[in-house]
């Protein structure tokens, strides 16, 4: 039997050394983006609740995760909480320091690149996806700020391929597809909305962006990934192997709920990841992931005036707004965090941080396909950035009929699991 574990220390060096979605709904309107609303990045004297975090961690573990964990670094304070196993087979316990396929925070990446590149002058938010990729997209309107922004319009492919969770799966497991098939299947179905008209998920966007990145540069998004992310930022942990199937070194084995109630847990962590590609492949660790993020939101991955361009926000809910490959969560006590969400086979990931970039949180379930255990699993931000103010909050997830919380699915995004 495997208990909690919490760890809290001082980390030994600075963080860097120079750092839902549902179908598609009407949000404001085009370019209206949500300037107001920003709100205090550090919650005065809340230090995080490692007790109400994981509180979270044992419900999303007694809802069908074989392991969860969160990693915390407050401005240099570690904090680091697991709970359950990092491998059925073994039951060996889950660590903070496993590796795992991050899914869909991956976007994030993404579209730090395309912004590098704007800031070298190569590329344009404004300007139409076929100025640089000449007859790709069916509507010339189209353009790079409304890909990175969720508002294109492309159709999810995910819809369809992953309508059934586990064979969809199970059919490209190993198969490898180029950028080009991924948006074919796109295009095989109506566009959502006019471009810029409203936000609606869609992987097929990030899939572009990954196109746009080797257009622009001629290289793979591995090599860009590499030489301006993961290489200045030291992220030792942190990797791009598709179409490779494994996951380097250390990690936790993924485990995907099956669509039958009560089947068994199918093992999915040997992929190749090829249906996402840029909108979903990095692999990394929750250390990685908060140097990522910090870095991010203290300025130090481009300039000033694309980080402005990153944070224009489009409202996708009450709670949430999108940027460019970038979300807003605004919490209940009163600030707002910043990050992604990340769904892959097995893995569901939340990688938030402050305004400020001081406090940054990146927890783990290491299972998938199932609602109850993400939404659990969302809630790891109220203790984490809130404090034992959000423990009313936070206790909430195991109250029997309390309201659905809101969902935040990052592939097939269209597809009601329960």
């Amino acid at each position: 039997m495997v208990s909690a574990t919490a760890v809290t220390g001082t980390a030994l060096g600075a963080v860097v050394a120079s750092l839902l979605a549902g179908p598609a709904q009407a949000v404001t309107p085009a370019d209206a983006h949500d300037a107001g609303g920003e709100r205090s990045a550090v919650a005065a004297a809340a230090a995080p609740d490692d007790a109400g975090l994981r509180a979270i961690l044992r419900t999303a573990r007694s809802q069908g995760a074989p392991g969860a964990m969160a990693r915390i670094d407050d401005n240099g304070t570690v904090h680091r909480l697991v709970e359950g196993v990092d491998d059925r087979a073994t039951g060996r316990t889950i660590s903070t320091n496993d590796r795992f396929r991050v899914g869909s925070v991956t976007k994030t990446f993404s579209a730090v690149v395309l912004l590098q590149l704007v800031d070298e002058g190569r590329l344009k938010l404004d300007k139409p996806v076929n100025t640089y990729l000449p007859g790709l997209l069916p509507d010339d309107r189209i353009t790079v700020r409304h890909v990175l922004s969720h508002r294109s319009g492309l159709y999810d492919y995910t819809n369809d391929m992953f309508a059934r969770s586990v064979s969809g799966f199970e059919a490209v497991r190993n198969k490898v597809f180029g950028y080009r098939d991924l948006v074919r299947l796109s295009l095989q179905k109506p566009r959502t909305n006019a471009p810029g008209a409203a936000y609606s998920y869609s992987n097929t966007n990030f899939v572009v962006a990954g196109m746009l990145i080797e257009k622009l540069t001629g290289h793979t998004v591995a090599t860009e990934y590499q030489k301006r992310i993961f290489t200045p930022l030291n992220l030792a942990d942190t990797f791009y192997v598709h179409p490779s199937t494994a996951i380097p070194g250390r990690h936790a084995q993924g485990y995907l709920t099956s669509d039958t109630a009560g089947a068994a847990l199918v093992n999915s962590t040997k992929q190749t990841a090829s249906w996402a590609q840029s909108a979903g492949a990095i692999i990394s660790t929750p250390h990685d992931l908060d140097v990522f993020f910090s870095a991010l939101l203290r300025g130090k991955l481009m300039s000033a005036a694309q980080l402005t361009q990153m944070t224009k926000w489009t409202r996708v809910n009450s709670t949430t707004s999108y940027g460019l490959g970038l979300r807003r969560r605004e919490l209940s006590c009163g600030i707002s965090v910043y990050g992604h969400t990340g769904t892959v086979q097995g893995y569901y990931t939340y990688a938030f941080t402050t305004k400020d970039g001081k406090r940054s949180l990146t927890a783990l379930a290491n299972t998938s396909n199932n609602t109850t255990v993400l939404n659990t699993m969302y809630r790891a931000l109220e203790p984490a950035f809130c404090g034992t103010s959000a423990a009313r909050a936070s206790a909430r997830v195991a109250v029997p009929g309390a309201a659905p919380a809101e969902r935040y699915e990052d592939i097939a995004p269209s597809v009601i699991r329960d």
